[in-house]
């Protein structure tokens, strides 16, 4: 596969007796956006959790680039260049826009505490550097957030909550993103709106890899350009939209059909 960002092999998740992940095998290309798709408790979830560090792969290897990070922990895979929103936000309501996307900005931030009682002008000249760029992230989503960059969390509504984290895992730079349900608490009008935004994050940094876990195939028809389908931990199909959605197994796991 040519431009090749993420290379997963043979992944598998076990807990005791319990196989959550079996055998799973797909790559993601640079550019790419892979939908990650299938019915509740198939799989997608642990799947993020496994290449991101929060699980030990049982078995298999997860290769970024040419760097094999299966088994690190998460903090060296984020450092080696992918990141994740959750599920459920995680986002630190009582502090700022800013504050929030500064927070996940580790690499190019200095937390030493002598630096920062010590060197005070150069730690005003960090500070305006990661304005800028917390500004002209934000502006690829919604120019109207850059004037809520010192408001809390708490005051914005939930598709610009939704925005900021997405901003947040993407102010380090990664070469990959994985995006867990971003659409959940949305309404159709508002995931609408975050599927242009996210199309337009495609559009402006085309050697991002993206992964979509997402349960509105409406979406996944719309911004993927692959999917891989999951069930019962197992990849059941794998190719474009119109491919999967015209498979048998695919019908009778995910939508229900006998």
């Amino acid at each position: 596969m040519e431009n090749k960002l993420l290379d997963v092999t043979n992944l598998t998740v076990e807990f005791g007796g319990l196989t959550a992940l079996s055998g799973l095998d797909f790559q993601l290309r640079e550019g790419e956006l892979l939908g990650l798709i299938g019915p509740n408790g198939s799989g997608k979830t642990t799947c993020f959790n496994a290449i991101t560090g929060i699980y030990k792969p049982s078995k298999g290897s997860v290769v970024l680039l040419t760097k094999d990070i299966t088994g690190l922990n998460s903090q060296k895979i984020y450092k080696s260049g992918i990141t994740r929103t959750f599920q459920r936000l995680r986002l630190a309501v009582g502090l700022s826009v800013f504050d929030n996307l500064v927070i996940g900005d580790t690499v190019d931030l200095n937390t030493s505490v002598l630096f920062n009682l010590l060197k005070r002008k150069a730690l005003r000249k960090q500070v305006d550097y990661q304005l800028n760029k917390v500004k002209n992230i934000l502006k690829i989503f919604n120019p109207d957030l850059v004037n809520a960059i010192y408001e809390p969390i708490s005051k914005l509504t939930m598709i610009d909550r939704r925005r900021v984290e997405v901003c947040r895992a993407l102010i380090s730079r990664p070469r990959v993103l994985l995006l867990d349900e971003p659409s959940a608490g949305m309404t159709s009008e508002e995931t609408r709106e975050f599927m242009d935004d996210l199309l337009e994050i495609k559009k402006k940094t085309p050697s991002l890899g993206i992964i979509l876990i997402e349960h509105e195939m409406s979406v996944i028809q719309r911004v993927t350009d692959r999917c891989v389908v999951l069930n019962y931990g197992k990849k059941i199909a794998e190719g474009t939209y119109k491919a999967i959605s015209c498979s048998r197994d695919v019908r009778v796991a995910y939508l229900g059909e006998d």
